[in-house]
Parts: structure tokens; sequence; C-alpha cells
């Protein structure tokens, strides 16, 4: 354990050493500030029959920022390594494939969030700026947050496969945003099949992480929900340990 505790220091420490990190958590702050604006807008002009957290999970903005900036976030993971010819040395230390990929998953988790930290802060602020409790339930934040977190180890677990498949960080940014993209808009789809073609539209519905986040956000568990998440992110990091591992086989 201590060898995988070191090897997440070490990647925290990455996303700090240069101004990514920083572009990073900046974009995404400035596209929440816009979005809670327009929501502090609308409360000034009628009111709404939603909690704020579920009107910003509703928005184009946290899609935005978790579509785009998870991919940049993680494009680096593998793909910088092995440009810069570090990642061979790396593998030749005396730690597993195992850590190596679980370390780089965590450090990218931890990052991730502390990305959407300051959404808790902006919410408390703006309950307390419209001194209107009902516009804030902290039972549904907090599932709302723990949506927000499942969402984030699926689509870091994307990245790193994405990053794993590539010596270019640009190409492993655009493979886990279309992979990302596609498992959104593929939940879409559950609205167009019917139900009455069974397995199809099971299948679609369980990969509906929109609704799956809107459920959270109102404070209702759905075990499908976390078993989607969960899975997928184990099947995505499975199959990044197997690309890790791959070079053994060249």
């Amino acid at each position: 354990m201590r060898v995988y505790w070191l090897l997440v220091r070490r990647e925290l420490g990455t996303f700090f050493v240069s101004w990514t990190g920083y572009i990073i958590i900046a974009a995404a702050l400035f596209i929440m500030g816009l979005s809670f604006a327009g929501i502090l807008q609308a409360l000034n002009t009628e009111p709404l029959t939603l909690t704020i957290h579920e009107l910003f999970y509703e928005s184009v903005a946290f899609w935005l920022v978790l579509l785009v900036a998870t991919p940049v976030l993680t494009m680096r993971l593998f793909a910088q390594e092995k440009q810069s010819g570090t990642f061979e040395t790396l593998m030749t230390a005396p730690v597993s494939d195992v850590q190596v990929v679980l370390a780089k998953f965590t450090a990218a988790l931890v990052f991730y969030g502390l990305m959407w930290l300051p959404l808790v802060a902006i919410t408390l602020t703006l309950r307390q700026y419209t001194r209107q409790a009902a516009i804030v339930d902290f039972g549904a934040l907090a599932g709302a947050m723990a949506g927000v977190l499942l969402l984030g180890m699926l689509y870091v677990a994307i990245g790193c496969l994405a990053s794993a498949l590539t010596r270019s960080q640009v190409v492993a940014a655009m493979l886990s945003f279309v992979t990302g993209l596609a498992i959104f808009l593929g939940g879409y789809l559950a609205y167009a099949v019917p139900p009455q073609l069974g397995w199809p539209h099971a299948v679609l519905s369980q990969m509906n992480i929109y609704q799956h986040l809107q459920d959270l956000s109102r404070g209702v568990v759905d075990s499908r929900a976390v078993v989607f998440c969960l899975s997928t992110t184990f099947l995505f990091l499975f199959l990044t340990l197997r690309a890790v591992e791959s070079r053994r086989w060249k």
C-alpha cells in the first residue's frame, strides 16, 4: 500500500506543477459560475419548483464540464509518459501494473473531486443569498454529489483507458470524449425504443446517466445507477490494465 500511495501522490503532484490542472479548475469554475448566475436571475423573476442543484444538473453547463473537462484531465495519465519515454522506466520499477493503474485512476478522481468541491460552496451561498431554505435540500444535495462522484469514476476510468491506448494526448482526449458522449447519448435512445422490445429498452434505460443523476439529485437512490456506474468503471479499469500489460506481448 505504501508504494500505491506514493504513486498517487506523484500523480497528484503532476496536476499542480503544470498549468493544465489550474486551467481545468478555472474553466470549470467559470462555467459553473455562469450557470448559477442564470439560476439566480431566474430566482429573481419567478418562483421555482425545483431545488438549486436539480436546476444545475439539468443544465448544459454541468454536462459540458463533465464531458469536456474529464478527457482533458485524464489525457496525460499514460500518453504523456509514453511520449516522454518515462513509461518504461516506471513499469520496470518494483511496482505492479495494478498499482500503477489504480494510482493514476485514484489521483485523477481526487483531482476531479476537487474540481467539483466549490459546487457545494456555491449552492450554500445561493441558499444564504436567497434566504429560501426550501431551494436546497441537504439530503438531495448529498445524493447529487454522490451521483457526481459515481459519474466521475466512470468517466475517469474511460479516460484512463483512452490514455493507455495511445501515445498522443490529443488522441486520448478525443477517444475519451467520443466514448463518454456515446454513453450519454445512448441513454436517450431508451425514450425512442418502446418497452415492448424487452432487453434493448432495459439496457438503454440502464445507460441513461442523465436520468440516474436526476433521481439522485432528488434524493431518490436507485441501485441500478450505482450498479451501472460501478460495473462500467470496473470494466474500463480492467481494459486499461490489459492495455498496460500488452507491452509484454510486443
